[in-house]
């Protein structure tokens, strides 16, 4: 009689974003970021590298925030969440997918999807790039710092300017009803002229700290119920 091999790899699948970084970044900066992390992460990890299938990045998400500035595409939450989900669902050949989110305007979307997930009874794991004390939101000295240290030659220098500075609660309900473009005229919430690109060393080591714990953590508890 034939038998079906134990299911042995995690699927991963990372979600990046096509949007306004502001007039130095590149459009998708939040994918060269997330795909720098997984890299980073699953070279530097102790887990069996082989335990992980990683699943082209999603480069365009849910960035409706950024309307109105050129060059930004988005897919919008209701349909990101139906196509994570149905990449999600077709991945039964996997032990679960672990979504590795470096947009922060999928929030709406995560959560609808891990809804949508565990009422159809798919494993799976949700992870976001951690904050910091200190850290800004968006184009500013945090992914700047990180742009510098792992896509130098992508950071238009002689184009750095300031941008909207203030509390973050504040500023995401202030964007929810006006968008970024009623927050910040050039697109860039936080301070992009202080960034370095050894700060964005030690973000990165943050970041992929971060990401190395969460995959050590599903490796022994997904693998581990598959023997």
């Amino acid at each position: 009689m034939k038998t079906t091999s134990p299911k042995s790899k995690i699927l991963l699948l990372p979600l990046g974003a096509w949007e306004q970084h502001g007039p130095h970044l590149p459009l998708d900066t939040d994918t060269i970021i997330i795909d720098s992390v997984v890299t980073h992460a699953l070279r530097d990890t102790q887990v069996d590298e082989d335990a992980f299938a990683i699943a082209p990045t999603i480069a365009i998400s849910a960035s409706d925030e950024h309307v109105g500035f050129p060059g930004t595409l988005s897919t919008g939450t209701e349909p990101l969440v139906q196509s994570v989900v149905a990449i999600c669902r077709s991945a039964s050949w996997s032990l679960g997918v672990c979504i590795v989110n470096g947009h922060g305007g999928n929030a709406d979307a995560l959560a609808r999807i891990s809804s949508a997930l565990t009422y159809e009874k798919i494993r799976h794991s949700i992870w976001s790039l951690p904050s910091y004390d200190g850290s800004d939101m968006h184009a500013g000295h945090t992914e700047t710092s990180v742009m510098l240290h792992v896509a130098p030659g992508t950071v238009q220098t002689d184009r750095i300017e300031r941008g909207t500075i203030g509390d973050a609660s504040a500023l995401v309900a202030q964007m929810r009803a006006t968008g970024v473009a009623g927050v910040s005229a050039n697109g860039v919430l936080g301070d992009p002229t202080t960034a370095t690109s050894e700060h964005g060393i030690a973000v990165m080591n943050l970041y992929s700290a971060s990401l190395i714990a969460h995959l050590a953590t599903l490796s022994n508890d997904w693998l581990s119920d598959s023997q």
